[in-house]
């Protein structure tokens, strides 16, 4: 045992309410058996590459298959490690002053690795960035173990976003540079994506279409579901029947706050009757507060943060919004948009990155381009004012979220992982 890395071993804990293994989807045989190594770059918090790993290694481990994880060090509030894998090595990292929750991983050795656990027959890398280019860094050249890249994070439009201007433009280009350079490698044998515009990105940067798989997420419809709406809260909320517009984000200035904040206060200059109810957090307590200074004297008034939330109390959450309005253009995809749709909720987003892909125009709710600002007023406005209509896109949305399921996608992914092994 190092003091670069700590093994920890524990019980993974289930997804609750657990959704109920699919009757026509058949396990691979070929996987069974076969030792995979799981790498990522967020195990622990709240957010769409944590959610979708875990959910992985339950399908897997419910699968029998054996699993390795390997995840930077991640600590509670409290000061303690949280352990959520069944053989996780933690490594040391240097936190980002942005998002604490996630760390650039010091240098470490794939061979110790391997010592603390077992030599895989494959690699899985989630959201690679400092921790997934580190081992592929270290298979340069190699063809095995076959390794399996998920793309989820765009780290390029993170670095255009957060850094100043500038050095945005050099520090973006710089992380597309590595991402071509990385993805490319024959070690590398699929590369999935989940949405139309990271596809044509992932081309842009020259992966092969060969490499290329689309594979979505997962949404647990058990728990995001509108029976979970709480009108005594709502009532609370907006005791004269204002709409509430509901947000579950991280908080944090590449999630596009600064447009929402605009848009609360045009809604308010207009005199539209609203609340909007903000969920999310950050472990840096200065970038949330300068988030909340973005809203003026409108927060704590119209806009309510209600800190970071999770399992149930993150469903009531969604459950009692009327609409779901979402401001980030860095999403590769939009995990929580299908939680919304889940619950029951139309969305109005932005129209660039993931959400296109999920929101149906005029079916589920509306897509608007990035900077039109008067767009997204005036359909908050127009879907306020037409309940019927909010109705019918409710619907329309639970109907789509209920056909994403994590059983389903895993399945996916587990077949593709066969198909790596057998290449």
């Amino acid at each position: 045992m190092t003091d670069e890395q700590t093994l920890l071993e524990t019980t993974l804990p289930p997804l609750l309410p657990q959704e109920q293994p699919g009757e026509d989807l058949v396990f691979p045989e070929a996987l069974r058996g076969k030792r995979i190594l799981i790498a990522t770059e967020s195990l622990g918090p709240v957010n769409g590459v944590s959610r979708a790993t875990l959910s992985l290694i339950e399908y897997l481990n419910r699968h029998e298959v054996p699993l390795a994880i390997l995840a930077p060090r991640f600590e509670t509030k409290n000061g303690n490690s949280l352990l959520n894998a069944d053989a996780a090595v933690r490594l040391k990292g240097v936190p980002l002053p942005y998002n604490p929750e996630l760390q650039v991983v010091f240098p470490f050795r794939l061979s110790r690795v391997y010592r603390q656990t077992f030599q895989p027959d494959l690699i899985y890398l989630a959201s690679p960035a400092s921790l997934g280019g580190q081992i592929l860094w270290q298979l340069r050249g190699r063809r095995n173990p076959p390794v399996v890249v998920n793309f989820q994070t765009d780290l390029a439009a993170y670095a255009r976003t957060i850094f100043p201007f500038g050095l945005n433009r050099i520090t973006g280009w710089a992380v597309d540079g590595m991402q071509s350079h990385l993805f490319r490698y024959p070690a590398v044998r699929k590369v999935f994506y989940p949405s139309s515009a990271s596809g044509s990105y992932l081309e842009k940067l020259g992966v092969s279409r060969d490499k290329l798989v689309r594979v979505g997420r997962g949404v647990n419809t058990t728990l995001f579901n509108p029976s979970n709406r709480d009108e005594a809260w709502r009532q609370e909320l907006a005791p004269n029947g204002e709409i509430i517009l509901g947000c579950v984000s991280r908080i944090s200035l590449e999630k596009g706050f600064d447009f929402l904040a605009q848009v609360a206060l045009k809604l308010a200059a207009d005199n539209f009757p609203f609340k909007m109810l903000i969920t999310g957090g950050n472990r840096n307590p200065l970038v949330e507060k300068n988030i909340r200074k973005l809203f003026g004297d409108l927060d704590g008034r119209q806009v309510v943060f209600t800190g970071l939330l999770q399992g149930q109390p993150l469903a009531r959450a969604y459950a009692t919004a009327d609409i779901f309005v979402y401001p980030s253009l860095t999403e590769t995809f939009g995990q929580v948009i299908q939680e919304a749709m889940a619950s029951g909720l139309p969305v109005i987003a932005r129209n660039q990155g993931g959400p296109g892909d999920i929101v149906q125009p005029d079916k589920t709710g509306y897509l608007i381009p990035p900077d039109d600002l008067d767009g997204f007023v005036a359909a908050i406005k127009k879907l306020a004012s037409q309940p019927q209509l909010q109705k019918e896109f409710s619907e329309k949305a639970r109907q789509l979220a209920c056909q994403a399921t994590w059983e389903n996608v895993n399945n996916q992914i587990a077949r593709h992982f066969s198909e790596a092994l057998e290449d």
